[in-house]
């Protein structure tokens, strides 16, 4: 499994990353405190680190160049905002930088994409008895395969990808239809309900009100 510590004063903050990216299926860690951060990297295996800038013992800039040598992916994820802040972190050798307030989608979005990058992606993904073969590009149901059209795969992939997290109509239709767009077509619609019977998610695939849809699992 994926192992992320989270590097963050503020717990709720810590709190909130933990659970989506854990909904997610990655394994997270965090801690408050810089010194206490290069500590857990010491002892422990991370394959990505999220990491704030302004921490007490030391900041994420002394910490990055802790990290750099050790080849472990970096995410910022500060409320420092000005472009200085932002070129000095990349220079440093993060691989991104998300500035505060952040919608959550897109960070599990730049998570994923890091994780690609370094070749770390878990090869399968899964929820519940459903079981995706990203690499073969199979899906089973309780071991059983099931043949979806590439919009349901595709709409399956971010389901699962996003656990437990409300996603909203604009996102599922920008990241599975793209340029074919139609802000009102029922389209998504029609494919999440063929989606739920496929998968078994009745119960599970969940409409949520004025914003789209969300997997429970």
């Amino acid at each position: 499994m994926i192992r992320i510590l989270i590097v963050d004063d503020e717990k709720p903050i810590c709190d909130l990353i933990d659970i989506n990216l854990s909904a997610a299926g990655y394994h997270c860690k965090a801690v408050q405190d810089g010194l206490k951060a290069i500590d857990m990297i010491e002892s422990e295996p991370f394959d990505l680190i999220l990491l704030d800038i302004m921490l007490p013992g030391a900041d994420g800039y002394d910490i990055m160049e802790y990290i750099r040598p050790l080849k472990i992916p970096v995410i910022f994820i500060t409320a420092k905002h000005e472009v200085k802040d932002r070129v000095k972190g990349l220079k440093l050798g993060a691989e991104d930088y998300l500035v505060k307030p952040f919608d959550v989608v897109e960070l599990v979005a730049r998570v994923e994409v890091v994780l690609r990058r370094y070749n770390k992606t878990e090869v399968l993904l899964a929820a519940g008895n459903v079981v995706v073969d990203e690499e073969a590009r199979k899906v089973t149901r309780a071991g059983r395969p099931v043949v979806l059209t590439n919009k349901e795969y595709g709409l399956l992939v971010l389901f699962i990808r996003n656990k437990n997290i409300a996603l909203f109509r604009e996102t599922l239709y920008e990241k599975v239809w793209g340029d074919e767009y139609l802000a009102d077509s029922r389209t998504l619609d029609l494919h999440v309900q063929r989606l739920r019977r496929k998968m078994g998610w009745e119960d599970n695939l969940v409409a949520v009100y004025k914003v789209g849809y969300r997997l429970e699992i």
